[in-house]
């Protein structure tokens, strides 16, 4: 079934993991695919620290189908901290990964097609962290933010939501002992399980659904765990 047929998506990041995968269910579901990576893809290859780019790449879209029916904002910030992370790469995280999705939303909102639809890719880090991952926290919890402050200056016209991706394997690894038994899902991710939510809230069966972020894990968020306990020990 070609769902999406005459659809136009915009995917940043779609060149790996996640962001291909998207890409491919968009294509396979009938989608024109507008890709947006850093790395060589498809489609666009530009920055999107880089507000130039931005720019061109939206100039070409409208110039090339007059309308967009979905952005995914996808492209993943730097995974960095106090340890390494300069004050440049900070800020270049931040522009990454909260500046370039509102700014391809400004630019896009007048443009936005009757059933448009946003999804953002926040992560499971934007409620929980690890020590070194300041900058990704950051953008990732302001991606989360921001989708709720689309959704409701975009009200009526454009639904905005927020998956929050827990442990995705994107090279096709597979894992056993504790790494699927800390899920209580069974398994670690893969990245048809975000897919699969996009090309949902995209659609018309999501019609009453914005401004939510749903984090997508396999219950991990929501299991607890203390020292001593189900076989758990914290390793100092």
């Amino acid at each position: 079934m070609q769902e999406f047929r005459g659809k136009v998506a915009i995917v940043t990041g779609g060149a790996q993991g996640i962001g291909k995968c998207i890409a491919k269910q968009f294509e396979a579901a009938g989608a024109t695919v507008c890709m947006f990576d850093v790395q060589e893809n498809p489609g666009f290859v530009g920055d999107l620290a880089n507000e130039g780019d931005i720019r061109r790449f939206a100039a070409e879209v409208l110039a090339a189908h007059g309308k967009v029916d979905f952005i995914i904002n996808n492209a993943a910030p730097l995974f960095k901290g106090l340890p390494d992370c300069t004050w440049q790469e900070f800020n270049y995280a931040l522009q990454v990964g909260v500046a370039a999705p509102y700014l391809l939303a400004k630019l896009f909102m007048e443009h936005f097609a009757p059933g448009a639809a946003i999804v953002n890719i926040s992560s499971s880090r934007d409620r929980m962290s690890m020590p070194g991952t300041e900058c990704y926290a950051a953008a990732k919890g302001g991606i989360a933010a921001l989708t709720h402050a689309l959704a409701v200056s975009l009200a009526g016209r454009v639904r905005v939501n927020s998956i929050s991706p827990g442990w995705i394997e994107t090279r096709g690894a597979v894992y056993s002992g504790a790494d699927v038994s800390q899920h209580p899902a069974g398994r670690v991710g893969v990245p048809e399980d975000i897919a699969h939510m996009v090309l949902y809230l995209c659609s018309a069966k999501a019609g009453f659904i914005t401004g939510e972020n749903i984090c997508i894990d396999g219950g991990m968020t929501r299991q607890m765990i203390y020292h001593g306990e189900h076989g758990w020990n914290l390793q100092n």
